[in-house]
């Protein structure tokens, strides 16, 4: 089998991208919330053998099957999400992430 060039796999790859517009495309999976804390470690804890951070900043991001849908979006496509959110600070954290982000 002959092998294909990496300028033609990229040119394949862009009539693909260039086609989101008009696809419709449905997500189903878990939705996740990602939790990210940052900060710096200042020592180990005596108790235990762990790092003890000293929390600078926190954010979310969509995961699981809420990021793909929202890479889809990104790509201009149109993306529905099927799956199940909490009644819980997070999953109104997810909501509002998913509607800021354009993903329905």
């Amino acid at each position: 089998m002959a092998r294909r060039s990496a300028a033609a796999s990229l040119a394949g790859l862009i009539q693909y991208i260039d086609q989101f517009p008009s696809v419709k495309i449905v997500v189903i999976g878990d939705l996740m919330l990602d939790h990210y804390v940052w900060g710096q470690v200042t020592r180990v804890s005596p108790e235990a053998p762990v790092p003890v951070v000293e929390v600078r900043e926190e954010s979310h991001r969509l995961g699981g099957a809420a990021n793909v849908a929202h890479n889809v979006t990104a790509l201009n496509g149109a993306a529905t999400l099927c799956g199940v959110i909490g009644a819980d600070d997070a999953g109104q954290r997810l909501r509002s992430l998913l509607e800021k982000n354009g993903v329905g």
